[in-house]
């Protein structure tokens, strides 16, 4: 570590001279090193897709949780510290249902992302906290209509059409670049995700070792039980097969 940052990493209130917090990148470096987690807006809502990391058969995965239900309409997958994100869902639900109740209407997507950026926001201000090392990938529908937004540690937002975060970002991003296309089918989203899930991931995919969830207009969010979730996975990888089957043949010919 250079002499230099030394002075300024110790507080999160403290600017280095060229006007960075060093706390808060810390803590997006921790988001960096969660587990892979993908969101991809298709023609009539939004998948969710993440890497649950299991590492030991040891592990109860009904205990793995990465992809959080936080009102009806709105779900969220995580990345980064656990704990963290355990706080920050449960702020989220909170707002949401307090908006319920004052108003008498479902909270808006862009209204909660921007609530929990405020609040993560306020960790990277004040002394005596740290930034939460956490960051959300919310999916949600409303009037206005589907949305995929990405709240981080510093309390930035930013939307997208196809987004990632935790580990093997760079790599996902590519994929995703190369091969979302607008109005997709829900299909064909998830089948996008798995992709970019295995390119990044170190075990084979399996009903296990991901998660998914799934939010539309008419059905409004849900997490897919372990059936459905397999019955993609071997969708995915029989195609997978078929278009491997062609370019092999397509190569001897």
């Amino acid at each position: 570590m250079q002499p230099a940052q030394m002075a300024y990493d110790r507080a999160i209130t403290v600017f280095s001279p060229d006007g960075r917090l060093f706390q808060v990148e810390y803590a997006r470096a921790a988001v960096k090193r969660g587990s892979t987690t993908v969101g991809i807006k298709f023609k009539d809502g939004v998948v969710l897709i993440a890497d649950k990391r299991i590492k030991s058969k040891l592990i109860e995965e009904d205990m793995m949780e990465k992809i959080y239900t936080i009102d009806e309409h709105i779900g969220c997958a995580t990345s980064g510290l656990v704990a963290d994100a355990r706080v920050l869902v449960d702020y989220a639900r909170i707002i949401s249902q307090i908006e319920k109740v004052t108003y008498g209407e479902p909270i808006t997507v862009e209204q909660l992302v921007k609530r929990i950026s405020d609040y993560q926001q306020q960790y990277t201000q004040y002394g005596g906290v740290r930034p939460f090392g956490a960051a959300l990938l919310i999916a949600g529908v409303d009037e206005k209509g589907a949305f995929l937004m990405e709240t981080e540690p510093s309390g930035a937002i930013m939307a997208y059409k196809a987004g990632c975060i935790g580990s093997g970002r760079e790599t996902v991003m590519d994929i995703l670049e190369k091969e979302y296309r607008e109005n997709m089918s829900r299909q064909d989203a998830i089948e996008l995700g798995m992709k970019a899930i295995e390119a990044v991931s170190e075990d084979p995919l399996d009903r296990m070792t991901i998660e998914i969830g799934v939010v539309t207009k008419k059905d409004g969010f849900k997490k897919l039980s372990k059936k459905e979730i397999e019955k993609h996975v071997k969708k995915y990888m029989k195609k997978k097969e078929e278009i491997n089957k062609g370019e092999s043949s397509d190569g001897t010919s």
